[in-house]
């Protein structure tokens, strides 16, 4: 009779030979997630089948989305069912805890198709959120943070990092494919592609009545992420200036001093570490070794990398002077386009136009379109590599845990970050119209100062232009605010993040397990 776990072992301990024992981690793991799924994802299609009422198809979005992600959680059922297939073509038999596990994950992502169903084709008439329901969204989760415990046991034998075998390799194989489906659903999911953004009752409250009662549309605020695909094609021939040969040779090298500032932020600790451990040893061993190569080229290469009292280094500087003539071409054209598009208005537009109003969105569409491009480019681009590397090299540096820890808290700062921005995007529009507000009010009111002048009305304009002024510090301040809860929040997580890796750290160097230069 075959055991439950391999080698005849027990379900316990949860950690041996330097990891989760897999098979206590597939035994707890599929039953947390089935029991969430029947407990959770019952109960919304107990409520669901009660009082939801079936949603027209003209109210749904483009099945495009739905599509997708019906394709990830049925290939994710399928790798699981390919998963036991290869396990007993190349050991001949199954344990139980492949069999319970197996079977366990495929009724959860069932009952995950079977609500997202529901939810596609019904909805509830007092609910008045966007997106999925909180039940898919935590099974999401879970289920990544389940194939993301693996990393942990990266120097485990019993798992399949050293890939020895083909048993190993086809195990390692399924597992990057399920973890890439389970990302990219999670992903999708946060999105919903498939759900309406906008309440029921709205919906058909405006589809009875537009023949009757024409009105212009309700002024929904859109996420920023929405037409994301869309706004970065408008912008890429900025990013690339087609035609512009030497531009385009200034951007190549742009991209080279970040990859050559991505490796020197590698190094900088690296040499660090080197450092000390040439001075602990030397005043260990009683001689006299100056480490003065290393010093020197710590210090070269904190000159490239910049930081501290120094501010940017030589390569922040030498790419923040190459980008100068792309920033320039990208404003020029942005400006010339906007400009002859205005110009191309017909005669009844410019007669009615707000010049302020006009003037300043030209001009801080311009100066927007320059941020993004600067942001996505040399700031978004090079954290996220900055990330990966990270967890790389303390993967295979230290332990996995230092690499968990790394992408525990990255994941909660890009997930706070966008969460947080989500609800302070309204704030920030607000402060935008009512900017746009007070510059109207203001050159048109110098603009038609005879007007003025003749009726008198100079009290009356200072006044409007006072009480625009505060309106506008009124939606500042809440902008301004919500970004203190934005830095805030991003500061307690990088520093608990720094808090639990810093214990760590000082547990193992405490144990001996690791040198004092790694902290």
């Amino acid at each position: 009779m075959l055991s439950y776990c391999a080698y005849n072992s027990s379900v316990l301990p949860a950690w041996t030979q330097n990891g989760f024992s897999i098979c206590f981690l597939d035994t707890v793991t599929s039953s947390i997630l089935l029991a969430g799924m029947v407990v959770g994802g019952g109960a919304q299609l107990l409520v669901y089948w009660m009082w939801a009422i079936r949603l027209e198809q003209q109210f749904q979005p483009q099945p495009k989305g739905f599509r997708i992600q019906i394709i990830l959680s049925s290939l994710i059922i399928i790798q699981y069912i390919m998963r036991i297939g290869f396990s007993t073509h190349y050991a001949g038999h199954l344990h139980g805890y492949n069999e319970l596990s197996t079977i366990f994950y495929i009724l959860s992502w069932m009952i995950s198709l079977a609500l997202l169903w529901t939810e596609r084709s019904k909805t509830l008439m007092s609910y008045s959120g966007r997106g999925h329901g909180i039940v898919l969204l935590i099974f999401w989760t879970c289920a990544l943070v389940n194939e993301t415990l693996a990393f942990v046991s990266w120097h485990s034998p019993q798992w399949w990092w050293k890939l020895s075998n083909k048993d190993q390799k086809t195990a390692f194989g399924l597992w990057v494919c399920r973890y890439v489906l389970i990302f990219l659903l999670f992903v999708i999911g946060f999105r919903a592609p498939a759900l309406p953004r906008r309440n029921y009752n709205l919906m058909v409250n405006e589809d009875r009545n537009e023949e009757l009662t024409p009105h212009p549309k309700e002024n929904v605020q859109r996420s920023a992420w929405a037409g994301f695909w869309h706004k970065t094609k408008l912008i890429w021939p900025y990013i690339w200036p087609k035609g512009h040969y030497i531009l385009q040779i200034k951007v190549i090298i742009c991209l080279l001093i970040l990859i050559t500032g991505r490796v020197a932020n590698v190094y900088v600790p690296v040499l660090y570490k080197d450092i000390v451990d040439e001075l602990t040893e030397d005043s260990k061993e009683g001689a006299h070794i100056n480490p003065w190569k290393l010093i020197v080229t710590y210090v070269a290469i904190k000159f490239l990398q910049g930081g501290g009292f120094g501010g940017l280094g030589l390569l922040n500087n030498l790419r923040s002077f190459l980008w100068i003539n792309v920033q320039q071409y990208t404003a020029k054209s942005i400006m010339v386009r906007l400009f002859a598009h205005l110009h191309g208005l017909s005669l009844h537009w410019h007669l009615n136009r707000k010049t302020g109003e006009v003037l300043r969105i030209m001009d801080r569409g311009t100066t927007s379109i320059n941020s993004i491009l600067s942001y996505i480019i040399f700031n978004i681009a090079p954290t996220i590599a900055d990330i990966l590397i990270a967890i790389v090299f303390f993967v295979t540096s230290f332990n996995a845990w230092f690499g968990l820890i790394v992408f525990v808290a990255m994941t909660a700062y890009v997930a706070a970050t966008i969460a947080i921005t989500e609800w302070r995007t309204k704030f920030r529009r607000e402060m935008n119209l009512k900017d746009n507000q007070t510059k109207q009010k203001a050159v048109d009111s110098l603009l038609n100062f005879e007007t003025v002048k003749y009726y008198g009305n100079e009290d009356f304009e200072v006044d409007r232009y006072n009480v625009a002024i505060t309106e506008y510090q009124s939606s500042e301040w809440k902008s301004l605010s919500s970004l203190c809860v934005l830095n805030m929040s991003q500061n307690i997580i990088i520093i608990t993040g720094l808090l639990v890796g810093s214990l760590l750290c000082a547990y193992l160097v405490s144990t001996h397990e690791l040198k004092v230069s790694f902290c």
